[in-house]
């Protein structure tokens, strides 16, 4: 990945609807030069997709809670993941160093509708325990950080 294409993915991560043209225009090359440049990044994955950004508790998801999962010592990591990956309130899964083997950030419309969730995990094969904290507000997320040059 050069500069430019840095550049490309800086931008395109600001404001993922910029035109090629207006891409161009601020990377000094054509629009489809710059086309098949971010064509490149997105066949290789290097741009993973773009998606709009909707405010949670405009859609009902007015509750946001972590829940940390403490795994089964005997527990297949990949069948435990699958039971999760299903479950639609589950926006994030991290694989976490510590006690917790996996860090979830969920988000559901209700104190209830979380309260049943994490029944649901504490129920779901693998998973030992649960430990959650709720959101009280959010202040920032999904904030991208600058790309930085590329490493020598």
């Amino acid at each position: 990945m050069d500069a430019i294409d840095l550049s490309l993915v800086d931008l395109l991560r600001g404001n993922a609807r910029l035109s090629y043209a207006e891409l161009a225009r601020q990377v000094g090359l054509s629009a489809p030069a710059v086309h098949e440049r971010v064509g490149k990044l997105e066949s290789s994955g290097a741009i993973r997709g773009y998606r709009a950004d909707v405010e949670p508790e405009a859609i009902g998801l007015g509750v946001t809670a972590l829940i940390g999962i403490v795994e089964d010592s005997g527990a297949d990591s990949d069948d435990m993941l699958e039971s999760l990956r299903v479950l639609p309130e589950i926006e994030s899964c991290y694989f976490m160093a510590g006690v917790e083997s996996f860090l979830l950030k969920a988000r559901v419309g209700t104190i209830a509708e979380l309260e049943q969730l994490i029944v649901r995990l504490n129920r779901t094969p693998g998973v030992a325990s649960t430990r959650t904290a709720i959101a009280l507000s959010t202040k920032w997320e999904n904030r991208p950080q600058p790309v930085g040059p590329p490493a020598a």
